[in-house]
């Protein structure tokens, strides 16, 4: 086999010669000294020679992933070099979103890249997912979007075509692509909705009611008992369905707490690296035994509330879901517990209003309603009592223990 030294030194010679490597690879050194990457090969019983590029523009270790690649186009009958060689080569649009996914996936939060790869799995891989990308046109992309908007999901369909776009910029700044289809398509798809306020329940009987037919609904316990943890602790649904046996504190303490990480809050990303920005929710009674009733379900995955497959998150439309088969479609969503928690218990204790927008993750806000910005640089009490009594009251107005 050559060395890296033996091809640096090779020098023209009267006559034309080879420096042999392996499986046919050789470098063609001529007269006038131009040095050539080149593999010697037979294809349907015909012998055949493939040029590779020069030295040194090609190192002997690029050389030698050439061959790699040209043996394996030759041992499934195809010439490398040919068009159907070029088209071998390229992957499809699913592994190119896979690639895709598995880069992005490290600055995302878990919940959010689960949305992203199932959504992808629900409605794009099937009927695009096998073609090269340069195989999909604009009309493609169009019809399988629209597809998702028949189903009412207009925001859904945005989001897609927006994972979309980015998937086929990613393919060609790969060479895995030439154009991206997606981009035009924009301008075919419905209107985004007009922005409009969640539904919630705003008395503490229809709240109490909504757990109960909850309660005699079908579908997976854990969603039931994740959507009980929702509504006691008022998070946002990304914090809870990503929500990890290590966040929790002194379960079986006196003072148990869910510390959310920052990563996972709804926080401008300089804050979300820093753990000064983490949310401490202090856990009613009510909630700790949700989550010993989650921990009897034995599963061994980090998730508390995990979707079907133990190692991704619930899915994100579980609970809405939940409430619809209840009865409660178009009245309470699961973002509405925030809203129901926060005018009831604004009620209930008007003097504790900064206590419950620290609870809900909202910034501190002064006596005109502003955001008091200096304050919240400079307040770093967590106030983790007086939210214990709030929840705790919560807890017992809602549940009643």
């Amino acid at each position: 086999m050559l060395t890296s030294a033996a091809v640096k030194v090779a020098r023209p010679r009267s006559r034309a010669y080879k420096l042999f490597d392996e499986r046919g690879l050789h470098l063609h050194v001529a007269t006038s000294g131009r040095a050539t990457w080149r593999i010697k090969y037979r294809l349907a019983g015909a012998e055949q020679l493939l040029t590779i590029g020069c030295y040194p523009e090609i190192s002997l270790n690029d050389a030698r992933r050439h061959l790699d690649h040209a043996r394996e186009q030759i041992a499934r009958g195809i010439k490398p070099g040919s068009p159907a060689a070029a088209k071998a080569a390229l992957m499809t649009f699913e592994q190119v979103a896979r690639s895709w996914h598995a880069r992005k996936q490290a600055g995302w939060a878990g919940a959010h890249a689960a949305d992203v790869l199932t959504s992808l799995e629900r409605d794009v891989f099937a009927p695009i997912g096998a073609f090269p990308c340069d195989e999909i046109t604009a009309s493609d992309v169009r019809e399988l979007l629209e597809v998702v908007e028949a189903r009412g999901r207009i925001e859904t369909a945005r989001r897609l075509r927006q994972r979309i776009e980015a998937i086929f910029a990613f393919a060609i700044s790969h060479d895995q692509a030439t154009a991206n289809p997606a981009k035009p398509v924009a301008a075919a798809l419905a209107a985004a909705p007009r922005k409009r306020r969640q539904p919630a329940l705003l008395t503490i009987a229809d709240a109490r009611e909504l757990l109960a037919a909850c309660d005699r609904a079908s579908g997976r316990p854990i969603v039931r008992l994740a959507s009980r943890f929702l509504a006691l602790t008022a998070v946002r649904l990304d914090a809870l369905r990503g929500a990890r046996w290590t966040e929790i504190e002194d379960l079986d303490g006196p003072a148990p707490l869910w510390r959310v990480p920052a990563a996972r809050m709804k926080l401008a990303r300089v804050k979300k690296d820093d753990a000064a920005f983490d949310h401490q929710v202090p856990l009613a009674p009510a909630a700790v035994e949700i989550l010993r009733a989650a921990r009897a379900f034995g599963h061994a995955g980090e998730l508390i509330f995990p979707g079907t497959r133990g190692d991704l998150p619930f899915a994100e439309g579980a609970i809405g879901d939940l409430y619809d088969r209840a009865g409660y479609a178009g009245r309470h969503v699961p973002h509405g517990w925030r809203a129901t928690f926060s005018t009831l218990m604004n009620e209930a204790l008007p003097a504790e209003r900064g206590v419950i927008d620290r609870i809900l993750g909202h910034a501190l806000k002064s006596d005109d309603g502003r955001a008091a910005k200096v304050e919240a640089a400079y307040n770093r009490s967590e106030q983790l009592d007086p939210r214990r009594v709030v929840l705790e009251r919560w807890a017992t107005l809602l549940i009643g223990e």
